[in-house]
């Protein structure tokens, strides 16, 4: 079961990235950016966010399975 979580969080994760990776490359996005430094605080939390899924995943996927006896 943990393991199918673990899947779970790494595709949705990755949407996230997806997501918030290609935003960063808008038009608006950009002029945020040139003018403050950073991205916006809504594409910020979308990369921290699917960045925490996918590493949750993982661990999920690698140690989640285990049965201990």
């Amino acid at each position: 079961m943990a393991r199918i979580v673990g899947f779970v969080l790494v595709i949705a994760g990755t949407v996230l990235l997806v997501s918030a990776y290609r935003a960063t490359d808008s038009l608006a996005e950009r002029a945020v950016e040139k003018l403050t430094g950073r991205y916006t605080e809504r594409t910020q939390r979308d990369l921290l966010i699917g960045g925490g899924c996918v590493a949750g995943g993982v661990l999920l996927i690698a140690l989640g399975g285990r049965r201990r006896r």
